[in-house]
């Protein structure tokens, strides 16, 4: 399935009378009639793509067609992958998590925010535990310390309903 969505016109498809032709080597030829932009491609063996239909005169380009959807697929793909990172990633503690468990989590988050996520941090109090907001304070601190190299903290520790939660973002620093 192609990444890039948008629809170009090819050869014939081309309605507009006269476009701006561009041939394979990218120099432009000027503005002619669309049949003698069709004879120059066919010619050459090659397809006539309108680039920008908007324009006016249409801006259409001679070359290979399935080269052409290949190269964008191929740029939307790369595009893809350089906007990743920066969202929100989201790690959930009760107050009385165990040790081995929080060193877990705190290695996943130092990754996450290694990778430039931010992290939300979330101690979640059930029944009683909510008297103890003491313990949710000291769960989210070790969470602080342990990720003072990689992090900022961008919103301290607060309460929202039966939840205690902090966010940390990636520092800029490195």
């Amino acid at each position: 399935m192609p990444i890039s969505r948008k629809k170009y016109r090819v050869n014939e498809r081309i309605r507009a009378p006269e476009v701006r032709l561009i041939d394979s080597e990218g120099e432009q030829i000027g503005v002619v009639p669309v049949e003698q932009a069709r004879a120059e491609a066919e010619r050459r063996e090659l397809d006539l793509i309108e680039l920008a239909p908007g324009a006016d005169p249409p801006v259409c380009r001679i070359m290979d067609y399935g080269k052409f959807r290949y190269e964008q697929e191929k740029k939307a793909k790369e595009a893809a992958k350089k906007s990743k990172g920066g969202g929100l990633k989201t790690i959930r503690v009760r107050p009385n998590t165990g040790t081995h468990d929080i060193n877990f989590k705190l290695k996943r988050a130092i990754r996450f925010l290694e990778d430039g996520y931010h992290v939300k941090f979330n101690v979640i109090f059930r029944g009683p535990e909510l008297r103890h907001k003491h313990l949710g304070r000291r769960q989210l601190q070790k969470f602080i310390d342990g990720c003072e190299e990689v992090a900022i903290v961008d919103s301290p520790p607060h309460m929202e309903g039966r939840q205690m939660i902090m966010i940390l973002r990636p520092n800029s620093s490195k």
